[in-house]
């Protein structure tokens, strides 16, 4: 796992997952302004605790893989959601574990 700060957040996305470099850019800009603002840090907490579960979740190509299929289980709406969205929770909590959060 990368350090949690957005330059280190940034050197991991564009390695495994370079097409979401403009949203990751788009984020930062976006929780910048809110934090000053607002005069808080939440904004740019968010942001860090958003890219790390991204960044510890993609790092690993078939648990990435393994959630984009339990998100289309749920957008399909096709069948009960439920053990898909227990699924997704655990693979998010691991994800926040791996990346100290």
């Amino acid at each position: 796992m990368p350090e949690l700060t957005p330059d280190a957040l940034r050197a991991a996305v564009a390695r495994i997952a370079p097409s979401r470099i403009p949203a990751l850019t788009q984020h930062l800009f976006e929780a910048t302004t809110n934090a000053q603002q607002t005069q808080s840090l939440a904004p740019l907490r968010a942001f860090v605790h958003s890219w790390a579960v991204f960044v510890a979740i993609q790092r690993h190509p078939e648990r990435a893989a393994r959630l984009r299929e339990l998100e289309r289980i749920v957008d399909a709406g096709e069948q009960d959601p439920a053990a898909a969205i227990t699924e997704i929770q655990a693979i998010r909590e691991t994800a926040e574990a791996e990346a100290g959060l």
